[in-house]
């Protein structure tokens, strides 16, 4: 069996602490040289839609920057604020555990998608250590595509380049907290693993479409018992 899991990085991996708002704040910072007004409403998204929205609501326009100039004041507002990720974020219970369980079954293969651009996500798996069990050249990042669901074929085109098998909505899990994780796996092309730990209740994640719904990580063996299951449900509905 050959599958890919694909794992949301805030809230269903770590906790970061309020870091992550205050890394956009720091970004438009150093985009406009004048500290932000307003905090950035994320929720799910990808960092070019947090980006530009906070950059909006400042009546900055957003095409004043390009994408690489965003990513680098991204990427230094976060290093910047490591320390306060470490001491005020933490790994999520169980998460350890479970991408080890993942790690130890045959033929997964286990990445990011998340709508951090990829060095952002590295900095904060990293930093509790939850970086080594991923595949990171079989991810999607925020800045790859600007919508969410577009993120899985990107992951599913480099997983499928670098193992040679072809991946698609019948052997692609994500695993995320969120409706716009929902979302983006039933729209791109995956099945859904959610988790209580986003604070969405589990019949709105239900409805949205994931195949189950687990209340952490910290079951491991449930963990694993949800995505072969995603894998054989989608087999049985011809997904």
């Amino acid at each position: 069996m050959d599958v890919l899991v694909l794992w949301d990085v805030d809230h269903t991996l770590i906790e970061n602490g309020g870091v992550s708002k205050k890394t956009y704040a720091g970004a438009f910072e150093i985009l406009t040289g004048r500290p932000a007004e307003h905090f950035a409403r994320t929720g799910g998204r990808t960092d070019p839609e947090i980006l530009d929205d906070l950059l909006a609501d400042h009546g900055v326009d957003p095409a004043s920057f390009s994408d690489v100039v965003k990513q680098d004041a991204m990427a230094r507002s976060l290093i910047g604020l490591r320390r306060q990720l470490a001491d005020r974020g933490r790994a999520l219970s169980g998460a350890r555990g479970a991408l080890d369980a993942l790690a130890r079954v045959p033929g997964i293969v286990q990445s990011v998608l998340t709508g951090n651009l990829r060095a952002n996500a590295i900095v904060k798996l990293g930093t509790f250590g939850l970086d080594t069990w991923l595949d990171w050249d079989c991810g999607g990042f925020g800045f790859d595509a600007p919508r969410r669901p577009d993120l899985v074929a990107i992951a599913q085109a480099c997983a499928a380049a670098k193992h040679d098998v072809v991946f698609d909505a019948s052997n692609t899990v994500l695993i995320g907290d969120t409706l716009n994780d929902v979302h983006a796996g039933m729209r791109g092309g995956a099945q859904v693993v959610a988790v209580l730990t986003g604070g969405v209740e589990a019949a709105a994640l239900t409805a949205a479409g994931a195949s189950t719904v687990l209340p952490d990580l910290t079951d491991a063996v449930a963990v694993v018992g949800a995505v072969l299951g995603a894998v054989r449900f989608s087999v049985v509905d011809g997904s």
